[in-house]
């Protein structure tokens, strides 16, 4: 697994902020549209618990094609969680990768997992 490297500060204007209320997971979700990246969609996750991001404390993973650690580390609970969560709203997060919806129109294209995996 590779580190997980600091972004540049575009790319922290772009990404959108999704809390615990939101998705359900016990951490903030940050995705993002494409911009002009070369890899494939993904999200980053704060491994703190609550609504913060702190950039030097997450973990990437990847969308397609099926969710999948890319850097940092995830509890066994919370890659279930994860997993699930990012399965459950894939066609959003690629949406909004794709810039077919906007940031606010992905937050509630966005379901929260259900509790049984948070």
């Amino acid at each position: 697994m590779q580190p997980v490297r600091e972004p540049e500060s575009d790319e922290l204007f772009e990404m959108a902020n999704l809390f615990p209320r939101t998705t359900g997971l016990p951490m903030t979700v940050w995705v993002s549209p494409r911009g002009n990246t070369r890899h494939e969609v993904r999200v980053k996750l704060n491994m703190s618990p609550g609504d913060q991001m702190t950039v030097s404390n997450t973990a990437v993973v990847g969308v397609r094609p099926t969710p999948h650690v890319i850097a940092g580390q995830l509890s066994p609970d919370d890659q279930r969680a994860v997993f699930a969560w990012v399965s459950l709203n894939s066609a959003a997060l690629v949406a909004y990768w794709e810039g077919r919806i906007d940031t606010i129109g992905t937050g509630p294209a966005a379901a929260a997992v259900p509790p049984a995996w948070a």
